[in-house]
C-alpha cells in the first residue's frame, strides 16, 4: 500500500504518527510524508527565514531515519489556508503522485489554526485530485478518495481514540527521529523547560495504558461519505 501522512509542521508527523509510519514501512509498504508549513516562526531566537530552512532539512533527516519519502509546501507559519486555492493545488499534486490507499493528518478540533486548516486542505485536495477535468494540463492521473484517519493531538487532549496501534516496538525509533528536530527539541529545552521527547513518550505511554501496550498512537477514522471501505471484520 501507498500510505500518505499530512502534517501542518515539520515536527507534527514525528509526534503523533511516526511509530505507527515506521511499522508499516517494517510491513512493506510505501511511505510519504508532507508538511504544509515550513515551521518558520517556531522559535524566540532564529529568524524565519533562517529557521524555514532549518526546519525542513529536520524534516526532511527525519523521513530519511525511517525510510520514507518527504514532500513540503513550503507555507508559512500560520497561513495555512484550505480556501488557497494555490495550496490545495500543490498538496493535490502530491496526493496524486503519492496514489495513496490511506492518508493520515490532523484531528479537525487541533489545537493550533494550522492544524485545522491542514485538515481542511488534505479534506479539499482529495477531492479535487479525484477530478477528472481538475489540473488536467499538469498531466497526472487521477487519485481516487481513500479512507482518511486523524491522528491524535498534542497531550492527547481533547481527542478520543477509536483505533489504537501498539508502537512498543517502533518508539525508539520514533523518538529517534523526533530528536532530528533538534531547532525544537533544544528551544523548548532551554526557553520552556520541557523536555520534549521525555514528554512525547509520555503521552504514547498513555494511550499504551489506554489499549493494554506499553507504548500506542491513537486514531480516529473520518466517517465521511465516501472515505471509508470495508476491508476487515470486526476485530475479535
Amino acid at each position: 500500500m501507498n500510505i500518505l501522512a499530512v502534517g501542518a509542521h515539520p515536527d507534527d508527523l514525528e509526534i503523533a504518527c511516526y511509530g505507527t509510519l515506521i511499522k508499516y514501512i517494517e510491513s512493506g509498504n510505501n511511505v510519504y510524508v508532507c508538511h504544509i508549513s515550513n515551521g518558520n516562526l517556531g522559535h524566540v531566537e532564529i529568524l524565519p527565514d533562517e529557521l524555514g530552512v532549518i526546519r525542513t532539512k529536520e524534516a526532511e533527516k527525519a523521513a530519511h531515519l525511517i525510510g520514507a519519502k518527504h514532500f513540503s509546501l513550503d507555507i508559512d507559519d500560520q497561513y495555512v489556508d484550505s480556501s488557497n486555492d494555490e495550496q490545495v493545488l500543490k498538496l493535490s499534486r502530491v496526493i496524486r503522485e503519492v496514489q495513496p490507499d490511506l492518508i493520515i493528518t490532523h484531528y479537525f478540533q487541533d489545537y493550533h489554526r494550522d492544524h485545522m486548516e491542514t485538515y481542511r486542505l488534505v479534506f479539499r485536495a482529495t477531492c479535487c485530485a479525484s477530478l477528472s477535468h481538475y489540473d488536467s494540463d499538469f498531466g497526472q492521473k487521477i487519485a481516487p478518495i481513500c479512507p482518511l484517519y486523524l491522528m491524535d493531538t498534542l497531550a492527547n487532549a481533547g481527542f478520543e481514540p477509536t483505533e489504537y496501534v501498539d508502537i512498543s516496538d517502533t518508539i525508539d525509533l520514533k523518538l529517534k527521529a523526533l530528536s532530528a528536530h533538534e531547532s525544537q527539541v533544544t528551544w523548548m529545552k532551554e526557553h520552556d523547560k520541557i523536555d520534549f521527547i521525555e514528554f512525547v513518550k509520555n503521552c504514547s505511554a498513555v494511550r499504551g495504558y489506554q489499549c493494554g501496550a506499553s507504548f500506542a498512537e491513537g486514531f480516529r477514522a473520518d466517517m465521511n461519505y465516501g472515505r471509508m471501505t470495508t476491508k476487515r471484520v470486526l476485530p475479535e
